[in-house]
């Protein structure tokens, strides 16, 4: 049975906080994201794509849990839950996406991701407004609806 992946949605104004990702693998068999675009390899040729802050569910914690850890792990914001948005897929897994209450803090890298930052896989957190998810390639695309719907509503 698949990991289940908690997310962190986390806003400001009409904008969402993401983590811009370039991810290359030496072979295309190491890279779910070869495997999510459907590339046949053999080589790795390298991903540029954005992800909401989120991972894992660990054994015996709660999606809650999960999102509000992760989310602090990777950015070093603190925040609540404020309530769930919607479920989904993310590479087969199902997902999780809750809405962050209130945040306090700067966003900065942290975490195992500050630690492998570096040319072939890199991490970059960054606030992205609805006209940039496509460019960004916002990953799931199946996202990119709800965000912006949410975004949208935003005062």
């Amino acid at each position: 049975m698949p990991i289940p992946r908690a997310v962190a949605v986390v806003t400001d104004g009409r904008r969402a906080l993401i983590i811009k990702r370039y991810l290359r693998h030496k072979a295309v068999n190491d890279c779910v994201m070869c495997e999510a675009s459907g590339w046949d390899g053999p080589e790795c040729p390298g991903h540029h794509y954005a992800v909401l802050p989120g991972g894992h569910v660990e054994e015996g914690e709660t999606a809650e849990t999960a999102a509000v850890r992760e989310l602090n792990e990777e950015t070093t914001l603190t925040a609540t839950i404020g309530r769930l948005l919607w479920t989904g897929k993310h590479n087969g897994r199902p997902a999780s996406y809750f809405l962050m209450a209130d945040v306090t803090g700067t966003p900065v890298l942290s975490g195992s991701e500050a630690e492998a930052h570096g040319p072939e896989d890199s991490f970059e957190l960054m606030w992205a407004g609805v006209d940039e998810f496509e460019d960004l390639g916002l990953y799931p695309a199946d996202v990119r609806l709800p965000l912006a719907e949410l975004l949208s509503a935003s005062t």
